[in-house]
């Protein structure tokens, strides 16, 4: 085509856009009602199909300072969109009326300078198209607009043909890209005023969405000037709830369209802690990848630094597609391309790092405690090579270190040296293939363990620390390098979901100096009984305690009803007040811990709890916990024993209680069964033969890092 024709041609196109750049909202309002001629509805129960109104005319004004277009450039782009199952946009004015609209239309390929692209929606434009003039075609890329001041050869129901410039003009407007969205659902909500609809498009800074009020809601309700909750979801989840702003809004026949922009470009997902699991530049920076919940497309990010609470990374300030708040519900960690580790993720925040970066963090909202172990073992190991977590064991390197440390000391071994074989195959099973019930920390060189602790899920959301043991390395305290890795483990552990932790449980003699400093000297610091506290135990193994086996006639021993543990509750409140009931699950409606007791099935272990009444007269006296776990579980079977829990001590003779745990004891298979009474002052007035004292240590993990914090400040413990 002859140059000077194409540009003149392309000049009226201008003065014809120029025209209508000035309209008043009056005018477009006005033309907004003629809807016979730019909407049709067939039928009742047909859509109504709704083209775009033009609403950039300033950019025509920037296209002598634009960047050029070659007509090769642009048959490549076009053919890209086509081999995409794209589309472009088509400029045209209406006979009699000021406003252009923008049609959606699907290119074929193109060989040379003619191109034909058909209507998106053939419904559209079938009953007047002789009533709308050709102005150019239009490629929106999300970053920029490429204005095609094509010549018109042909238009009709169908398609629109046209001959391609030897130049066209690309406008770089947006600051950030605009990405195309399909299949999410929108909600829109500000004080009583609802809406639905679709996700049109996004950017990391807003939205444009078009949605229609739900039946008892009406557009006259919406405030532009005032802020709004937005959800985007699919049918199955959430993606994204946040607060936005209204910057745009344009008023369609059924329905509206409106450009939001994000109220704050920072997310509080969790409380800010003062003592954090460090952040670290790994040598062998791990990759994540995902489908972007919006674009259903792969996307792939480096990681720029990383801790077991989440990661960063870095985008282009231009081309970002992490929106604050966001969720991800599947991102995979890839270490050297092998190691691969599925979470949930959510971008926290974006902040600008310089003119061409963004940094974005994601924190880790949910990840399998397998995965979870893994990370923090690559993390601690990071720090210090000496530090393993959950990592595979030799067993008889353990074995060998409990009875070197005296952890397994002569009387201990003399319990369980009947049963050596069954304990040395259980334990095989529990550290080497029990993962979601069991956890070991270990601070070894050259394959020789030095400090060891574990950890088992006890209850339904309660894990217990135990078998906590150290020699000396170096003149290194790895008691102390075992301790910090475990309350690393547990500082972003408790916030997964899938880790089901509420509360941390152990027991220990308070004649024992070490945990009573680190774990008793904490609850007596924190002086919160809703945090951490400590309840004192006696402990009785259990042989023959007696004889009788009849209960007087008001006696009764029952299974405990709701009434029986709001009861206990009441009571264990005003006597103590702290978390051994909520730790132990008792205030549950499923005091049998079904689901517990099936993942301890799946790894081929025992575990049951259930709660018996002692009453006189219907009135509580005790409440005695039947705790079943498999024989050497912990050392000390307090996982494997009755607990009593007294809560009428007065009027509560030692002969009947011993009557009721002798017909509860008949579950067990052992020579010995540990017995644990509460409070201890009734042991104590009933002159009961009692072995030794327990401290019931429990921690509520919210209060986790105050733990960490009083670590650092009464032993020095560091954590980075």
């Amino acid at each position: 085509m002859d140059r000077s024709r194409s540009g003149k041609i392309f000049a009226r196109k201008k003065a014809i856009i120029r025209s209508h750049a000035g309209l008043t909202e009056e005018k477009k309002a006005e033309a907004l009602a003629i809807k016979g001629d730019y909407f049709r509805q067939a039928s009742e129960e047909e859509c109504v199909v709704v083209p775009r109104l033009f609403q950039h005319h300033d950019l025509i004004h920037a296209l002598e300072s634009s960047s050029s277009v070659d007509m090769r450039s642009l048959i490549n782009r076009f053919n890209h969109i086509h081999f995409m199952d794209g589309n472009v946009l088509v400029h045209l004015s209406y006979e009699n009326s000021q406003d252009t609209i923008l049609v959606t239309a699907r290119p074929e390929p193109c060989l040379d300078g003619e191109l034909i692209c058909h209507w998106s929606d053939e419904k559209l434009l079938n009953f007047s198209i002789d009533k709308y003039q050709f102005l150019h075609l239009i490629i929106d890329d999300g970053q920029s607009m490429t204005v095609v001041p094509a010549v018109l050869q042909e238009m009709t129901s169908k398609y629109v043909k046209v001959q391609l410039p030897d130049v066209s003009y690309e406008i770089g407007q947006r600051r950030a890209r605009r990405h195309t969205c399909h299949d999410v659902d929108v909600e829109l909500d500000q004080s009583g005023f609802f809406a639905k609809g679709e996700l049109l498009d996004f950017s990391p800074v807003g939205f444009r969405i078009r949605v229609l009020p739900d039946s008892y809601s009406s557009f006259n309700w919406f405030n532009a000037d005032e802020l709004v909750r937005v959800h985007l979801r699919n049918h199955k989840q959430i993606f994204f709830s946040g607060i936005c702003r209204c910057i745009r809004q344009q008023e369609k026949f059924q329905d509206n369209e409106i450009v939001l922009a994000l109220a704050d470009e920072n997310s509080s997902r969790f409380r800010p802690n003062s003592t954090r699991n460090p952040r670290q530049h790994l040598a062998s920076s791990p990759a994540l990848s995902f489908e972007h919940p919006f674009l259903n497309k792969k996307v792939q990010l480096e990681v720029a630094d990383i801790s077991t609470s989440g990661f960063s990374v870095y985008e282009k300030a231009d081309e970002g597609v992490l929106i604050p708040g966001m969720i991800i519900p599947e991102l995979v960690v890839s270490f050297a391309g092998s190691l691969k580790m599925n979470c949930v993720v959510q971008v926290i925040y974006r902040t600008k790092e310089d003119k061409q970066r963004l940094r974005c963090g994601l924190a880790i909202l949910d990840m399998d405690i397998d995965n979870y172990s893994r990370l923090t073992d690559i993390l601690t190991n990071a720090l210090d090579p000496h530090a393993c977590v959950s990592r595979e064991i030799d067993m008889d390197a353990l074995w060998e270190f409990f009875f070197s440390a005296g952890f397994m000391y002569p009387k201990k071994y003399r319990l369980i040296q009947s049963h050596r074989e069954h304990f040395k195959k259980m334990y095989k099973k529990l550290y080497l293939e029990s993962q979601d019930i069991a956890r070991h920390f270990t601070y070894q060189k050259n394959g020789r363990i030095y400090g060891h602790i574990s950890m088992v899920r006890a209850y339904e959301r309660t894990w217990m620390i135990h078998h906590h043991a150290a020699l000396t390395m170096e003149n290194k305290r790895s008691g102390f390098f075992v301790l910090k890795q475990i309350m690393h483990y547990l500082n972003d552990m408790h916030r997964l979901p899938s880790a089901k932790m509420d509360y941390v449980i152990s027991y220990f003699r308070p004649e024992n100096k070490f945990p009573d400093r680190v774990f008793g000297g904490f609850a007596r610091d924190l002086r919160n009984l809703r945090g951490c506290s400590m309840d004192l135990f006696a402990y009785l193994p259990y042989t023959s305690l007696s004889l009788d086996t009849g209960f007087a006639e008001s006696w009764s021993l029952r299974e405990c009803s709701a009434l029986d543990l709001w009861e206990l509750n009441r009571i264990y409140g005003h006597g103590s007040g702290g978390l051994l009931l909520d730790a132990m699950d008792l205030n549950q409606k499923d005091s049998g811990n079904g689901s517990l007791e099936k993942v301890y099935a799946r790894f081929g272990f025992l575990r049951k709890q259930k709660s018996y009444a002692l009453a006189y007269d219907n009135e509580l006296s005790a409440v005695l916990v039947v705790d079943q776990s498999e024989l050497g579980f912990n050392f000390s079977e307090l996982t494997n024993g009755i607990k009593v829990l007294v809560t009428n001590p007065d009027s509560l003779p030692w002969r009947v209680l011993s009557i009721a745990i002798s017909r509860l004891t008949n579950v067990y298979h052992m020579d010995r069964i540990p017995i644990l009474f509460y409070p201890f002052e009734y042991v104590e007035s009933e002159s009961i033969p009692y072995e030794k004292k327990y401290q019931a240590w429990v921690l509520n993990v919210r209060y986790g890092n105050e733990y960490m914090e009083y670590m650092q400040r009464k032993f020095k413990v560091g954590y980075r």
